[in-house]
C-alpha cells in the first residue's frame, strides 16, 4: 500500500510539473527564445568544453574558446554563404511560375500522355490559376514563417538573440557542471538511484539524435549543395541547402528536397534525359549515404525516438508555440518517451498487470 502511494504521488508530482513547464512556455514564449537557443547550445556545446577542461584549460577560458569559435564559424559562413542564398532564393520566386508553366506544358503534350496520367490532368487544366497557385504558396509560406516567430514578435528581435543568446550559452556552459550537481543535490535520496538512469536514458536520446542528426544534417546540406550545383541544376546551392537542413524532419524533409529538386530539374533540363538521371542519381545517392552510412554511424539505433512520434512533436509543438516550440521539441519528445517507457515497465511489474498477491 505505502509503494502504491509513494508511486502515485511521484506520477502526481511528474504531471504537475509537466504542467507547470508547459504553462511558463505558454505564458513567457515571447521572451524565452534566446534563453531556449542559449540551452540547447550549451547542451550541444557542453562535450567539446568538458574536454579543453581535461587538457588543462580553465572551465572559463574553455567556454569562452568554444563561444568563440563557433562565433567565428557563424560569421564566415554568413559572410560567404549568405550572398549566394538571398540572390538564388530571389531568383527561384521569380522563377516559379515559369517552372509551373513549363511542367504544365509537359503534361499537356498529347505525345507524353503517360505523364499526365502519371502527375494527374489537374496539373494540365490549370492555366488560368498559376497565379493564384504561387500567390497562395507564398501565403501559406509567409504564414508559417509568422507563426514561428509569432511568440517572440513582441519583445524578441534578431539583434536581441544574436546578443543574449552567446552572453547566455558563455553562463551556462562555465557553470553547467555546477548546474547539474545543484540539481542533483535536490532528488530525494530513495528515489535518487531511479532518477539518474531516466536522466541517464533521457540523455542518450537526446544526445544521440540531436548531436548526431545536426551533423547528418550539415553533412548532407554540404553535400547537395556541392553536388547539385555542380550538375548545373538552377539554384542548386539553395535547393542543396533546403534539402539537407529538412533532413532534421524524418521522411518529410527528404521528400520535399527530392520533389523540390525534380521539379527543377524537369522544367530545366528536359527533354534532356540525361542531365535529370544525374541530378536524381546525386540526390538519391546523398539518400544512400544518409540511411547506411550517416546515421548509422551518427546517430545510432539508442535514441529511442520513432520517426512518426518525432515528426508529431516537432509539428505540434511548433503549432502551439512558434519557433520556441521547434526547439524544446526533440528534448521533450525524448523525455516522454523515455518516461512512458518506464512508467510501462512499472505497470508490467506491478501487481495490477501481474495479478500476484503482496508478499
Amino acid at each position: 500500500m505505502v509503494a502504491g502511494i509513494t508511486l502515485d504521488r511521484q506520477v502526481v508530482f511528474w504531471l504537475a510539473a509537466l504542467a507547470v513547464f508547459v504553462l511558463i512556455l505558454w505564458l513567457l514564449g515571447q521572451v524565452l527564445l534566446p534563453f531556449v537557443a542559449a540551452m540547447a547550445l550549451a547542451y550541444i556545446l557542453d562535450p567539446f568544453t568538458t574536454r579543453l577542461e581535461r587538457l588543462g584549460v580553465a572551465r572559463a577560458i574553455a567556454a569562452l574558446l568554444t563561444i568563440g569559435l563557433v562565433l567565428l564559424a557563424f560569421i564566415v559562413m554568413i559572410l560567404l554563404v549568405a550572398p549566394i542564398i538571398f540572390t538564388q532564393l530571389t531568383g527561384l520566386i521569380e522563377n516559379i511560375p515559369n517552372y509551373f508553366r513549363r511542367i504544365q506544358a509537359l503534361v499537356a503534350d498529347p505525345s507524353r500522355s503517360w505523364l499526365g496520367r502519371v502527375l494527374g490532368e489537374g496539373v494540365a487544366g490549370a492555366d488560368t490559376s498559376v497565379s493564384d497557385f504561387v500567390t497562395q504558396g507564398l501565403g501559406w509560406l509567409t504564414a508559417f514563417i509568422k507563426s514561428l516567430w509569432a511568440g517572440g514578435r513582441a519583445l524578441i528581435s534578431i539583434l536581441s538573440l544574436l546578443v543574449v543568446t552567446p552572453v547566455v550559452t558563455f553562463y551556462l556552459l562555465n557553470d553547467w557542471p555546477r548546474l547539474v550537481a545543484t540539481v542533483d543535490r535536490w532528488i530525494p535520496l530513495p528515489h535518487r538511484t531511479t532518477v539518474h538512469s531516466i536522466a541517464q536514458d533521457i540523455n542518450t536520446a537526446i544526445a544521440g539524435y540531436v548531436r548526431g542528426q545536426s551533423l547528418v544534417c550539415f553533412l548532407l546540406a554540404c553535400y547537395y549543395a556541392v553536388g547539385l550545383t555542380l550538375t548545373g541544376l538552377h539554384f542548386g546551392f539553395l535547393i542543396g541547402l533546403m534539402s539537407g537542413l529538412l533532413s532534421f524532419i524524418p521522411y518529410v524533409g527528404s521528400m520535399s528536397g527530392l520533389l523540390l529538386t525534380l521539379a527543377v530539374a524537369f522544367a530545366q533540363f528536359w527533354p534532356d534525359f540525361t542531365w535529370i538521371l544525374v541530378v536524381s542519381g546525386t540526390f538519391l545517392l546523398g539518400q544512400v549515404l544518409e540511411g547506411y552510412v550517416l546515421t548509422p554511424k551518427l546517430v545510432g539505433e539508442s535514441t529511442g525516438l520513432h520517426p512518426v512520434w518525432l515528426m508529431f512533436a516537432l509539428f505540434a509543438f511548433g503549432y502551439l508555440f512558434g519557433f520556441v516550440g521547434l526547439l524544446v521539441a526533440v528534448p521533450l519528445a525524448a523525455a516522454i518517451g523515455v518516461l512512458t517507457r518506464f512508467a510501462l515497465r512499472r505497470y508490467l511489474e506491478s501487481q495490477l498487470y501481474t495479478g500476484a498477491e503482496p508478499g
